[in-house]
């Protein structure tokens, strides 16, 4: 089963939305964009999406949290049947590209206009989501509006969340009418007791979501897309090394306790972990120490407080375990030889996440069906279809990134590229919602 997917009319789509939040620059090959959740780049892009749903024939939903659903039945399907729907999400990081999230999006949309166009008649509903401040870049640690979804945070929780300027996420969805859908003439889910609610992807068939990769795999294959086997899990941890502020001219060598020369100890330690791991039990295990806040942070003084932040990232749980191990047993020894003393937090963890084996299987069909390479990988980036996979089957798919490039100007996907990649979820999504 292959349907005409319309690569102009994708474009459009995705140039219309990248104009957003612009950012200009001198870089010819430089497309910039800051879509920050309650901006008012974050309203226009909202709007023109809700547009396109209903132009499209679809039935626009905004929930409490702001998440976007537009819902497309034909008659061919039945109105109360589980729908499947594919989406991704508008808002990007400061200075990020046009692709990342709104790719996704507006090749879910796409998909269903070339069903559409087609005269494919569907068993089951076809829906299309953006899902609000996945990037958490302006409230909360990232897919805020999929958490919320899925249960796992509370929604008086989530909007209460503050941006830099103090406002919390409820005021700012109010201020540009997006709490709920009454502002844009839309249904809006309630609760039980008729309260405002959120979309309820555990009542979905099934979830997919298209993305850019932010890696090269693809490049270097020459393939179409990817399909994800699994989502890397992500811990963040906090250390911090407490030494001794002195002189920087009058302390001995010999009688300083420099808490900065012990992170940076920590700091290897850390990289020779990651390392050890993809060396011996898991290539695709990752561990970063990406920030270091260092106080008094004067040149003429010996550091007496560190706080560092560490990133560990893997497919395989046990191995982010034996990173996160070997942080500790770093702290420990620095305490025995440094005389230091260091605390250590994990304050976010995220397990794994593996892809439905249902619908990969159904992207590798509609892959081969229109005659594109696809190939399997994993994701290194956390994205809203882990969310979802914790409450119904959900699949990730990856449309090539040049040079691995990604949350930068210079983030780019051939047009060809989106499309073909759009051209196999449209193939997944037709035969899922065909029973298939």
């Amino acid at each position: 089963m292959t349907l005409p997917v319309d690569a102009d009319r994708l474009r459009a789509d995705i140039e219309a939305n990248a104009a957003f939040g612009r950012v200009e620059t001198d870089d010819a090959e430089a497309h910039a964009r800051t879509n920050r959740t309650g901006t008012e780049a974050n309203r226009r892009a909202r709007d023109r999406l809700v547009e396109r749903l209903r132009e499209a024939g679809l039935d626009v939903t905004v929930d409490a949290v702001g998440n976007v659903l537009g819902t497309w039945t034909p008659e061919s399907a039945d109105p109360d049947a589980a729908p499947v729907v594919s989406g991704s999400h508008l808002d990007s990081v400061p200075e990020g590209g046009i692709f990342d999230g709104p790719l996704g999006v507006y090749a879910a949309l796409e998909a269903v206009r070339a069903m559409r166009d087609d005269g494919f008649e569907p068993e089951r509903p076809v829906g299309v989501v953006s899902f609000t401040e996945e990037e958490g870049g302006t409230f909360g640690n990232g897919l805020l509006g999929s958490t919320v979804a899925t249960g796992e945070l509370a929604l008086d929780e989530a909007l209460t969340l503050t941006n830099p300027e103090g406002e919390t996420l409820g005021e700012a969805l109010d201020r540009i009418g997006y709490r709920g859908g009454s502002a844009v003439d839309a249904a809006t889910p309630t609760d039980a007791d008729g309260d405002p609610a959120t979309l309820d992807p555990a009542s979905w068939a099934a979830f997919y979501e298209l993305h850019v990769e932010q890696d090269t795999t693809l490049e270097d294959a020459g393939a179409a897309a990817g399909v994800v086997t699994t989502i890397t899990g992500i811990t963040h941890c906090e250390a911090t090394v407490e030494g001794e502020a002195n002189h920087a001219g009058a302390t001995a060598m010999d009688e300083r306790t420099d808490a900065l020369a012990a992170a940076s100890e920590f700091v290897l330690d850390v990289e020779a972990a990651a390392n050890e791991v993809v060396e011996s039990s898991s290539p695709s295990a990752v561990g970063t120490v990406g920030s270091l806040s260092v106080e008094p942070n004067a040149t003429n003084v010996v550091p007496g407080r560190v706080e560092a932040g560490v990133d560990i990232r893997d497919v395989e749980a046990a191995s982010m375990e034996a990173i996160v191990d070997a942080a500790r047993d770093s702290l420990a020894r620095l305490e025995r030889e440094r005389g230091i003393e260091t605390e250590f937090e994990r304050p976010f963890d995220v397990a794994p996440t593996p892809m439905s084996d249902r619908l990969r299987e159904a992207a590798h069909a509609a892959a081969d069906a229109a005659g594109r390479e696809a190939i399997d990988l994993h994701s290194g980036a956390a994205h809203d279809a882990m969310r979802v996979a914790r409450v119904t089957d959900a699949s990730l798919l990856f449309a090539p990134s040049r040079d691995g490039i990604s949350h930068n100007p210079r983030e780019w996907t051939d047009w060809a590229d989106c499309a073909a990649a759009t051209e196999v979820l449209a193939g997944a999504l037709a035969r899922v919602a065909d029973g298939e």
